[in-house]
């Protein structure tokens, strides 16, 4: 998705009522530790759950770790980036 169809979905969501999601994309510089331990402050996922959100990551490239509001989702991906993390939103 690119800016623009970010822009109009920010203003419009699609009839289907998809909410914007945030991925976080693999790489294979960061510890899974690290990677857990992003996700458990920045997006409030439970330890569990964030060592999911890493595996799959992992093994498929890339996996959604949160949906919602799209200013929500910038905050959470600006964070992760300040940490190093890789992510989109979609």
């Amino acid at each position: 998705m690119n800016k623009e169809q970010l822009k109009n979905r920010e203003k419009n969501p699609d009839i289907r009522g998809e909410k914007p999601v945030l991925i976080l994309l693999n790489d294979d510089f960061h510890t899974f530790e690290y990677v857990i331990e992003s996700l458990v402050k920045i997006c409030k996922h439970s330890p569990e759950q964030a060592e999911q959100c890493a595996l799959i990551a992992h093994f498929k490239g890339k996996c959604e770790i949160s949906k919602g509001k799209v200013e929500k989702l910038k905050i959470q991906r600006n964070a992760l980036t300040e940490c190093g993390l890789k992510t989109i939103i979609e």
